[in-house]
């Protein structure tokens, strides 16, 4: 990386993209004394950035566009902050430092390339389709809503997290006008997160709601009605499902491409350091679009504590950058709980914890490593969560009370405290039922 140049407050800050990690640098940057005080941002979008996670809810007709918005345009000019709407940007110029625009070109000081991410589209036959969509934006939301209105046979490819959202959103939208079948490659749901019994949970809750789930599923083309448009799905073990409408949502790819034209160090996606500074000496990049060390980034956790080092990188504020920290996957799909960090499956050398209540559609699984929790899955009740990560982020050594654990801090506790007063005593290793 080149030597990163300062950004002072005089310095016109142009910020490419007004998505979630756009937004959020900018709300922390105005709370900044020695911000730059001269900032245009650039959206592709019609609309100022609005909250993609809940694009679901929007989809099952739980909310309106407005409730998503999470600034009116009328906050960024009261801020003091040029906010370019229905543009996009078609080339980078590092060396004179400008950008060129669909509207014109434009002067930095300082550039910050907030691109995010695109759906990946499966390499099949019949992808670009008529009726193939996406899961990305108020558009895609706009363009599902009708697909659930006109009903009949919809398949989402992807099980994870994006997938069956968009699955439940049509459903709830549609009723039973909408027959929803979700395609994924595992042999479960949402298998970097759960664990099988887990998922097993998860997909008897979402048959039970209507959902047509099928894992072991790789599609193998998408087939034309004659008129360019999609009727069905072709799975590699011969199966063909019906389908008027076929959903995307099997993961993202970053959007480098503008970055890469423009001679900067891209991987996976734009190469950046501890500071999110770019190859390019006055250039950086923030959120789904950027790459530090072996990193790609997804969840909005990491991104939140990127945009703390930038926007003191960018005040001039003394940081320490950002370090890479285990993060814990909090997760909420269509009313179901679920909470995970750390392996997923265990190893030889875990001890293995289980509680599992079946009625009540509760599960909790804890990986031990020499005494200290490693991993966990949460199902249903995931309150405790929160402190099965804080004991393993302070790598506690919880040997002497690990019968404890799955029931919480408080049970927990109060063994501790009985343990204090006894003699020790020798405790089971074997798994709880």
């Amino acid at each position: 990386m080149e030597s990163v140049a300062r950004c002072s407050s005089n310095d016109h800050l142009v910020i490419i993209g007004n998505g979630m990690a756009s937004h959020r640098l900018i709300e922390t940057l105005v709370c900044h004394t020695q911000r730059p005080q001269h900032i245009t941002v650039i959206g592709e979008e019609s609309v100022p950035a609005y909250n993609r996670i809940l694009l679901s809810p929007l989809l099952a007709g739980e909310l309106n566009p407005q409730e998503l918005t999470l600034r009116g345009q009328t906050w960024y000019a009261e801020q003091g902050i040029t906010l370019r709407l229905g543009e996009a940007v078609i080339a980078i110029h590092p060396g004179a430092r400008r950008i060129t625009t669909t509207q014109g070109e434009l002067h930095y000081d300082c550039l910050v390339i907030a691109t995010g991410s695109q759906p990946t589209l499966p390499n099949v036959p019949g992808i670009t389709l008529e009726g193939v969509h996406t899961f990305r934006d108020l558009r895609d939301a706009e363009a599902l809503a009708a697909i659930a209105q006109r009903g009949g046979d919809a398949v989402v490819i992807g099980g994870g997290l994006l997938g069956l959202e968009a699955a439940e959103g049509l459903r709830k939208r549609a009723g039973k006008a909408l027959n929803v079948s979700v395609l994924q490659r595992s042999e479960r749901l949402m298998n970097r997160q759960l664990d099988d019994t887990a998922a097993n949970l998860l997909q008897h809750t979402l048959t039970e709601r209507g959902l047509n789930i099928i894992t072991h599923a790789s599609p193998t083309a998408l087939e034309d009605n004659g008129h360019g448009y999609v009727q069905a799905v072709q799975l590699s073990d011969g199966r063909r499902l019906p389908a008027d409408s076929v959903i995307i949502a099997a993961g993202i790819t970053p959007n480098v491409d503008l970055a890469r034209q423009a001679g900067l160090a891209c991987d996976r996606a734009i190469v950046v350091d501890n500071h999110l500074a770019t190859s390019h000496a006055h250039i950086f990049a923030l959120g789904e679009c950027c790459q530090y060390e072996q990193y790609t980034y997804g969840l909005v956790e990491p991104i939140w504590r990127q945009v703390e080092v930038l926007a003191a990188r960018l005040c001039n504020d003394t940081t320490a950058g950002y370090q890479e920290v285990a993060t814990a996957t909090k997760l909420k799909v269509s009313g179901i709980s679920l909470y995970a960090f750390g392996p997923t499956h265990p190893s030889p050398h875990h001890e293995v914890l289980r509680y599992h209540d079946p009625g009540q559609g509760e599960y909790r699984r804890l990986l031990l490593r020499d005494g200290r929790i490693e991993g966990a899955v949460l199902y249903g009740d995931t309150h405790y969560g929160p402190w099965y990560f804080e004991q393993s982020l302070a790598g506690a050594n919880i040997v002497t009370c690990r019968q404890a654990l799955l029931f919480g801090p408080a049970d927990t506790q109060a063994l501790q405290e009985a343990q204090a007063h006894s003699e020790p005593s020798t405790l089971s290793t074997q798994e709880a039922a």
